[in-house]
């Protein structure tokens, strides 16, 4: 698996153009980038949805509770500008807009809906190792705050 932190990126160096000497590091902060949109909780929401059938913007606003309506807007052109997501504006009157998974965006599909499922998976024990953390660090703020006599 590749990582995307600084400094790891020597494999992207085989390929810089003539000149590249800071091409892996732009690289790597592109493949950041992406990460950061495609790994983003509504944007896999968004291609959750998308990935059964184009959607019209209020049918993804409601489908993804809890988002706004300016998330929804700046997800949606996040992924149009990544190429993920296609924005189709049919002649009617009013106009209706329908955004769709490109190409990328259904071969990306299978992948989000793997991460969705592990989470779904994981919710519990998740849930359980949260607690448990959750319960140390309180402890130890516990411990530390205790006075101590001499």
């Amino acid at each position: 698996m590749r990582r995307y932190h600084e400094g790891n990126h020597s494999h992207l160096g085989t390929h810089a153009p003539s000149g590249g000497a800071h091409y892996a590091d732009e690289q790597g902060a592109f493949a950041r980038d992406v990460l950061d949109r495609i790994g983003d909780k509504w944007s896999v929401l968004v291609i959750c949805r998308l990935g059964e059938r184009p959607h019209r913007f209020n049918e993804l606003r409601r489908a993804a509770a809890g988002i706004t309506q300016r998330m929804l807007t700046s997800t949606l052109r996040g992924l149009e500008r990544d190429g993920v997501v296609s924005r189709t504006v049919h002649p009617t009157t009013p106009p209706r807009v329908e955004y769709a998974l490109t190409r990328a965006g259904r071969s990306l599909l299978s992948i989000v809906q793997d991460l969705c499922n592990w989470t779904d998976e994981h919710l519990g024990s998740i849930r359980a190792a949260r607690q448990a953390y959750d319960q140390r660090l309180a402890e130890s703020f516990a411990d530390q705050s205790t006075p101590t006599t001499r």
